[in-house]
């Protein structure tokens, strides 16, 4: 029988988030890549909820896009409503959100695939790895046709053999109904790699003309509103916003789920997969905190061309009929007429341990992986792991040195080290909580942190390079002149003072002083500020927060000094660890499960003690 085949320089299986992303950053690096997916309608597809960015998310999307992917250009195009969320908190915990006009955003990142260079679209199941040895040569599939390459990406989602749940009825399909990826998961165990069973799910999705607004709070996007993305013109955002609506859940809502909690899937022992314990259903919710007598419910447009609304905060894997009781219960909701199901999914996923920080699999050269199929959860944490994957499947094959960010520099830096460092038995959220420099790594200053890397790598051009580099000068001279710039104790002064709510001055002090009081900020100071220069808007929100922030600042610097030391100190590949004598048994075993690349990486796995890192520094000082 003769059989298709073809040639490749990288192969990315899947087209979600994690997959557009690896491959516009491999083709858009000059390798030949090809992307297969299940159905190209599916291409960026939103399966849950219909926003991008949030807590956390909103600095991956950010720092993607400083590195030079297209996650914020995309949401940036088609988004509904816009939000910057934590304001009333510090900058360190400001992030974007911005709800999704879902099909738009399919569409636009479709668009944007289709007319990539080097990049071909395929329809198509891969069922088969080939590899020769230690390292893969290729991938087949279903039909048999062989696609030979140098590089493959997996970034399969929530396909691998995939089943939706509902009550007692199981659909043996991908996310919306779609084919599952049902071959594969053998594959991948023949060649030794180790498969986990995860879980999410998503809630109903209802009729916008079946619902009464009138019992619901109105929820509005801001009045100026922040791009995600760093090269958009401010300007070009600042539409006419669509409202979202809140509502919440009841002691009769929670009665119609206590009394049916033995025909839910996730309790009858039905669903197999590990869910995410930071997004649980609303059955979850009910059962860990049965003090609350309410919870909060978000009613979410789906976009401008479908009536269909998002109930957000309720996602269930409940029969139908309770389902349908369970929602009626909640105001505004009494009459709405469900349009799709709400439903738990499970999914084959990887023990991330496996990879090396650069999403490489330490097993088997030139095999990438990236998003749920690590482990993770959501469409920003998948997209800044397709990215890293893309950038480093081609570096790997162009032999240049592979892109790792650590946990100082980004927060796709903490991501991708918590998944290969740490011991993961649920889907994996951000959160800024997990970050220990977080105030380093805000999403303001992203491009600051990022846009060299992304230039050096390949992905960011010169113009947009030299603009933040421009950026940078402009900050360092603006802070430097407003930290001389000498405030007396003039009636002026004081009025103004006065009427920001500010303690009045007993002698002179400089602007850079004020500007680090509480209820002063470089933008209220103004009037007292007759020389001061016209600036772009980002680069006074970086002299206004490192001007008032500068002490903390200073110290996570130092903190991060410190990290840096033992991030230096590498570790051998081949190194045995059971040469090394005075190491506990349980350090020797992780250790070895997991071969950290770094002191600093060895020293977060679970079960290391810092006796064992400081023994292993001696031997590693004694080689």
């Amino acid at each position: 029988m003769v059989r298709l085949e073809q040639d490749f320089d990288i192969v990315v299986v899947g087209a979600g988030h994690a997959g557009c992303e690896a491959a516009l950053a491999s083709a858009r690096l000059g390798l030949k890549t090809i992307m297969f997916t299940v159905s190209v309608d599916s291409i960026a597809l939103m399966p849950c909820n219909p926003n991008i960015g949030g807590s956390s998310k909103g600095h991956l999307v950010r720092e993607l896009d400083a590195l030079g992917g297209e996650m914020g250009k995309n949401i940036d195009k088609t988004f509904l409503q816009s939000k910057m969320l934590n304001c009333s908190k510090g900058p360190a915990v400001h992030s974007l959100r911005a709800q999704a006009d879902k099909q738009a955003y399919s569409n636009e990142m479709r668009k944007t695939l289709e007319n990539t260079v080097n990049l071909t679209i395929k329809q198509g199941e891969i069922t088969r790895l080939l590899t020769e040895g230690d390292r893969i040569t290729g991938v087949q599939t279903y039909s048999g046709a062989v696609y030979h390459c140098r590089a493959v990406i997996l970034c399969t989602g929530t396909y691998l053999k995939a089943r939706c749940i509902y009550g007692d009825v199981s659909n043996a399909t991908g996310p919306n109904g779609l084919q599952a990826a049902n071959y594969l998961t053998d594959s991948l165990k023949e060649l030794g790699i180790e498969m986990m069973r995860f879980k999410t799910g998503t809630p109903a999705r209802i009729a916008g003309n079946t619902i009464d607004y009138s019992k619901m709070e109105e929820q509005f996007g801001d009045e100026r509103v922040v791009p995600f993305s760093f090269s958009t013109n401010p300007e070009d955002v600042q539409i006419e916003q669509i409202s979202c609506w809140l509502t919440y859940t009841n002691e009769t809502t929670h009665d119609i789920i206590r009394r049916n909690l033995d025909r839910s899937p996730l309790f009858s022992g039905a669903i197999e997969g590990t869910g995410p314990r930071y997004c649980p259903s609303i059955e979850d919710k009910v059962v860990r905190f049965s003090d609350k007598n309410r919870h909060q419910v978000f009613i979410e447009p789906e976009g401008l061309y479908t009536n269909e609304m998002y109930v957000g905060g309720m996602s269930s894997s409940l029969p139908e009929d309770v389902q349908e009781a369970m929602y009626h219960s909640v105001p505004g909701l009494e009459n709405a007429k469900i349009v799709k199901n709400a439903y738990a999914i499970e999914y084959d996923c990887i023990n991330p341990r496996q990879l090396n920080p650069t999403l490489e699999f330490k097993r088997i050269k030139g095999l990438f992986s990236a998003g749920q199929f690590n482990g993770s959860s959501g469409y920003e944490e998948a997209a800044a792991q397709g990215l890293i994957a893309g950038i480093n499947a081609a570096l790997k094959i162009k032999g240049q040195k592979m892109l790792v960010l650590d946990r100082s520099e980004a927060y796709i830096g903490v991501l991708i080290d918590d998944l290969v460092t740490k011991e993961n038995h649920e889907p994996y959220r951000m959160m800024t909580s997990r970050a220990e420099y977080r105030l380093l790594l805000r999403q303001d200053n992203a491009d600051l942190r990022l846009r060299k890397k992304g230039y050096e790598v390949g992905l960011v051009a010169e113009e947009a390079y030299q603009r933040v580099l421009e950026k940078e000068v402009q900050i360092k001279k603006e802070i430097q002149r407003v930290e001389h710039v000498n405030i007396g104790a003039s009636s002026d002064v004081q009025r103004i003072l006065a009427e920001k709510g500010s303690t009045p001055l007993k002698s002179g002090t400089t602007l850079a002083e004020l500007i680090r009081r509480p209820e002063l900020s470089y933008e209220t100071l103004a009037p007292l500020d007759p020389e001061r220069p016209q600036l772009p808007w980002d680069t006074i929100e970086q002299v206004n927060i490192n001007i008032k922030y500068e002490g903390y600042i200073s110290r996570q610097l130092k903190q991060v000094e410190q990290f840096k030391k033992l991030e230096s100190k590498k570790i051998p590949e081949d190194l045995d660890y059971e040469k090394i004598g005075s190491l506990r048994i349980e350090a020797r075993q992780k250790l070895e499960m997991y071969r950290p690349i770094s002191l600093g990486q060895a020293s977060r796995i679970s079960g290391v003690s810092p006796a064992d890192i400081s023994v292993l520094l001696v031997y590693l000082n004694s080689r």
